[in-house]
């Protein structure tokens, strides 16, 4: 059989290659991600380095947003891009480098203060493992739960377009609950920073600019091999 000039048989064949390498190529990267994140991840609590912690933090969310645009989950890539990446951990490091934290010595794994809290972080990581095993395990007990589901999805759009008509509609309420929390949290951080405490030395900009020269500078005549004298 022939169509448009060629036969049919290798038109078949031709498509089944293709998608045999796009879904080779998308098992590759999927793995190499998965890889990246999961290595990053420890490196992340190996590392007595703080500021390369933070490095490989941020080397962890950009594989888990690589992992979440291939699954097609734009949404959640881009967003894993802009607030974990470019706010939360360009933050963290920020204050990592102010505090000057990788200047300093192990302290932490050097004396037994690290050991105190290690009770806490192991309910903590129970708790996590436990939550997990729950969200794992529900698909296995209850297969049709996603079957079972309220909300209708068009394959024809984007799940970025689904977000936002379900956000805009159905939750747009908690969506301006969540918005005026937000806004009261940013107003109460403001109100933190101009708090007047005693005790602290604040810098005043309108004094530092309207000074004048004769304020700031003063010439003093030395002599030869006497120095200068500061008076306190």
């Amino acid at each position: 059989m022939a169509i448009g000039g060629k036969t049919f048989w290798p038109l078949i064949s031709e498509q089944i290659n293709h998608t045999d390498n796009t879904m080779i190529a998308h098992t590759i990267f999927f793995y190499t991600f998965s890889l990246i994140a999961i290595i990053s991840s420890i490196l992340v609590i190996v590392s007595k380095n703080t500021v390369h912690s933070v490095f490989f933090l941020i080397l962890d969310f950009i594989s888990i947003s690589c992992l979440f645009i291939m699954i097609g989950a734009e949404f959640l890539g881009m967003i894993m891009l802009i607030v974990y990446v470019g706010a939360v951990a360009v933050l963290f490091l920020f204050v990592v480098m102010m505090l000057n934290v990788a200047q300093q010595k192990n302290q932490w794994f050097e004396s037994r203060v690290g050991y105190s809290h290690m009770p806490l972080g192991l309910i903590v990581g129970l708790v996590i493992l436990l939550e997990l095993i729950i969200v794992v395990g529900g698909w296995k007990y209850k297969p049709n739960l996603i079957l079972t589901s309220s909300i209708s999805i068009d394959q024809k759009v984007t799940n970025t377009h689904l977000i936002g008509n379900v956000l805009y509609t159905d939750y747009i309420h908690l969506f301006q609950l969540s918005g005026m929390i937000l806004l009261v949290a940013m107003i109460g951080a403001i109100v933190l920073t101009f708090r007047k405490r005693s005790g602290i030395k604040r810098q005043s900009y309108t004094k530092q600019i309207s000074r004048e020269r004769i304020e700031s500078v003063e010439l003093v005549e030395v002599k030869t091999n006497e120095g200068v004298k500061i008076d306190d």
